[in-house]
């Protein structure tokens, strides 16, 4: 095909619309020696200019299969086993040794076509029927290559050979556009300072502006969903009237993380495969040192002294404690903390240090560390939130009741409850909320009142009651983005087109 450049084909088109329409491309780039694709890509630049307009049509045709390509080369299997065949006859071995794979349905082919038949008093010779025939199959095929259909019948009888398959094709009919002229001349962009110079802006003709294109995308950074739905918790907490806790260190002592909270120094979840403990430092001596001795006598013997500003009467506890052995430098050891309750446990020390008791709720979104097996639902490290009020005889029905409310702030009613243990709250519960994507109710927080063994040694009083709950910053978000697998969320693997891609944060309020 002679080659043509761009301008040079579009010369070519506009002359052929001179002098009229172009009824079909595939035609017209036959009769001109040019690429099919090579004229519709000129045509949709054109087009683009309204110099002409593009009318499709589609075409039914069909094309050969690899037992087509080879008929139209050699002839039909029919045709070859007849050729193979001696005017005296031949054995039929000797036919299918020379023919190979083409025998089988040469020869078959053959027999329907009443060309040969096989002598069976002659030891089954074949013979010919016919002196001379016409390979009408090859004849079919050299049409169909050509364009030209043969009928239905035969058609259908190229396809059930599997020498030809439907193919379908569209060309355009061409017609003249509203700005359609002889010699194109395209469109400038923008105007520039040669054409300003030259004064030629004054007949130079312009793109109309797409006040519709979105334009370059900004190279700029995007909030990760999870800083979105933080943000929407944090405006929650607020707006409730809690109050935000200083949670800016990673590292505590086992004695606020653990200790403190009323869990026993023989717990599983103080144990290396559980915690990561820190090498250097590796132990503190910022305890308070008259707190950690009530702390140790509640472990011990449950009998502590209490008593502080706000408990002159100093009321025992009424606990057996744990009956165990409490070391100090197991307390003194570092570590990244398990979660923000450490957090929550010193601010509570701070309230009870004041002369008169007042009310309080805090909040706190940060990441903990746990030395935990990885899965769908687990990383070693994540974002919890919490939440605690502190109040006088507060109860487990206080409880649920500001847990509904907060779930139901962000959306979330379908929420269920599940009684369970932990060490420094009793009642305990476990907050679950059903997940769509993974078909089954999904753990999203957890709960419960923090124990007297934990509060009267800070040093509140006996009618002083503090209700928490607790839950991860991952969860939701899985349910709020639909989001399976948290390591799709968080972590190495995720993809950073999602962090770029990925909707608004809008909580139901």
């Amino acid at each position: 095909r002679e080659a043509f450049g761009m301008s040079a084909l579009d010369g070519v088109i506009l002359t052929q619309l001179q002098s009229g329409d172009i009824p079909n491309t595939l035609d017209f780039s036959t009769k001109n020696g040019i690429d099919h694709n090579a004229v519709i890509g000129a045509l949709k630049s054109l087009v683009a200019d309204n110099f002409v307009v593009m009318e499709a049509e589609d075409h039914e045709s069909y094309k050969l299969m690899k037992e087509g390509e080879a008929a139209l080369k050699d002839g039909s299997p029919e045709a070859q086993i007849f050729k193979l065949v001696k005017d005296d006859g031949s054995d039929k071995d000797e036919i299918e040794k020379l023919a190979g794979a083409l025998a089988k349905v040469g020869l078959s082919q053959c027999m329907q076509a009443k060309w040969l038949k096989i002598d069976k008093d002659q030891g089954g010779k074949i013979f010919k029927e016919v002196p001379s025939i016409t390979d009408s199959v090859q004849d079919q095929l050299k049409s169909i290559q050509a364009g030209k259909l043969p009928a239905k019948a035969d058609i259908d009888k190229l396809k059930k050979r599997k020498m030809i398959s439907d193919a379908k094709y569209k060309t355009y009919k061409v017609t003249k556009g509203t700005e359609y002229a002889l010699v194109r001349t395209k469109a400038a962009a923008d105007i520039t300072m040669e054409m300003m110079m030259d004064g030629s802006w004054k007949t130079q003709k312009f793109k109309p502006y797409n006040f519709d294109a979105l334009g370059q995308d900004p190279a700029a950074g995007r909030l990760h969903p999870l800083l979105k739905v933080r943000q929407q918790f944090r405006e929650i907490f607020l707006e409730m009237g809690f109050e935000e806790m200083p949670t800016q260190r990673f590292v505590e002592t086992s004695f606020w993380n653990f200790d403190s909270l009323f869990q026993p120094q023989a717990h599983p979840a103080r144990d290396m495969q559980d915690t990561f403990f820190i090498k250097d430092p590796s132990t503190t001596l910022r305890i308070p040192k008259d707190y950690m001795q009530k702390v140790q006598s509640t472990h011990e013997k449950g009998e502590c002294q209490t008593g502080g500003p706000q408990d002159p009467a100093a009321t025992p506890i009424s606990s057996l404690g744990y009956r165990n052995g409490w070391a100090v430098a197991e307390a003194q050891k570092n570590l990244l903390r398990t979660h923000t309750t450490a957090i929550s446990a010193q601010m509570l020390y701070k309230l009870a240090q004041m002369d008169k008791f007042e009310p309080k709720k805090f909040f706190s979104i940060d990441r903990v560390f746990r030395n935990e097996s990885l899965d769908a639902t687990h990383l070693a490290e994540f974002h919890q939130i919490e939440g605690l009020v502190v109040d006088r005889n507060l109860n487990l029905g206080n409880l649920m009741g500001m847990i509904e409310a907060f779930f139901l702030k962000l959306g979330l009613t379908d929420i269920r409850f599940k009684p369970t243990y932990n060490p420094y709250t009793e009642p305990s519960m476990e907050i679950f909320h059903w997940h769509e994507g993974l078909n089954k109710y999904v753990e999203i927080g957890n709960s419960g009142m923090f124990r007297p063994e934990m509060l009267r040694p800070m040093g509140f009083p006996e009618d002083v009651s503090c209700i928490a709950w607790g839950l991860s910053l991952e969860r939701p978000t899985m349910i709020l983005y639909k989001i399976d697998n948290i390591r799709d969320l968080f972590g190495h693997k995720v993809d950073l087109h999602m962090i770029k891609n990925n909707p608004i944060c809008r909580l139901v309020k």
